[in-house]
């Protein structure tokens, strides 16, 4: 899932998602807490518990995953890396994960490390990314933002709690993250572009919505409010976790195809 690209322009320390500002210090803020609060239901809960979100994980591969992210972006933060580094499969990720225990301190230690690489940060670091952004900065840091807080709610459903809500200007961004740097990244092949529907998000209280085309050969964003065959109407943070096929807290208001949901949940499939 991962690509090559230099930074389109020097470091702003801001992006735009529906008219609403994110810095980098937000994010790695973000980063922070997410990773304590994901830690904190990864006790609680235990290293076999299962995880409902990620078939076939417990909580002892979740944490492994998160081992090997945390650590592989801060190389690339912290070792100003301009070219990728051979990455290992998920198998292998988790076959040589930490012993059990020394995996949550192993956790700890690594998150900790990337909060303070990303907060040291220069503001001209250059380094390899895999996401458009203005900066190699920003992109780790939203990320990474993104990474641990979606992650953070799979440690939370294993620890048997209901996810805490995101702040609507992350959920927002983090909506616009997976739609416009995601699925962005690729165009569906000529024989592959016939239309299944367009689904429309509609976060309550925000003026724009995020609109993608669905097609058989996966999905492509579209700016504007062209005419959508389904409507997705919900807080931000809940459609933020719709989005990363994770479970609303409330009821959902669907407007329209209702299947196209479940065509979104089969196509949109972001794995490491």
């Amino acid at each position: 899932m991962h690509c090559s690209g230099a930074p389109a322009a020097p470091l702003s320390g801001r992006r735009r998602a529906n008219d609403i500002a994110v810095d980098v210090e937000e994010y790695v803020s973000a980063l922070e807490h997410d990773g304590r609060l994901l830690i904190a239901a990864a006790k609680s809960a235990g290293l076999d518990a299962p995880v409902p979100t990620c078939p076939g994980w417990h909580i002892r591969e979740l944490l492994a995953h998160m081992n090997y992210v945390h650590a592989w972006a801060y190389a690339y933060v912290a070792g100003a890396l301009i070219d990728m580094v051979p990455e290992p499969d998920e198998v292998e990720i988790l076959r040589n994960a930490p012993p059990d225990d020394e995996l949550l301190e192993s956790v700890q230690g690594g998150h900790a490390a990337l909060v303070g690489a990303l907060a040291d940060a220069p503001f001209g670091l250059n380094c390899w990314t895999f996401l458009p952004s203005p900066s190699p900065l920003e992109m780790w840091a939203r990320r990474q933002a993104h990474e641990t807080a979606i992650h953070r709610v799979d440690a939370e459903i294993a620890a048997g709690w209901a996810p805490r809500a995101f702040d609507s200007r992350f959920a927002m961004d983090g909506l616009d993250e997976i739609i416009f740097a995601f699925l962005a990244r690729t165009v569906p092949p000529a024989d592959e572009e016939a239309d299944l529907g367009r689904i429309g998000f509609e976060a309550r209280g925000e003026a724009e919505r995020l609109t993608v085309r669905l097609t058989a050969g996966g999905a492509v964003p579209e700016r504007g409010e062209p005419l959508c065959d389904l409507v997705i109407r919900a807080s931000a943070s809940d459609l933020y976790l719709v989005a990363w096929n994770r479970p609303s807290a409330d009821e959902l208001e669907l407007i329209g195809a209702t299947h196209l949901l479940d065509v979104w949940r089969r196509l949109i499939q972001v794995t490491w």
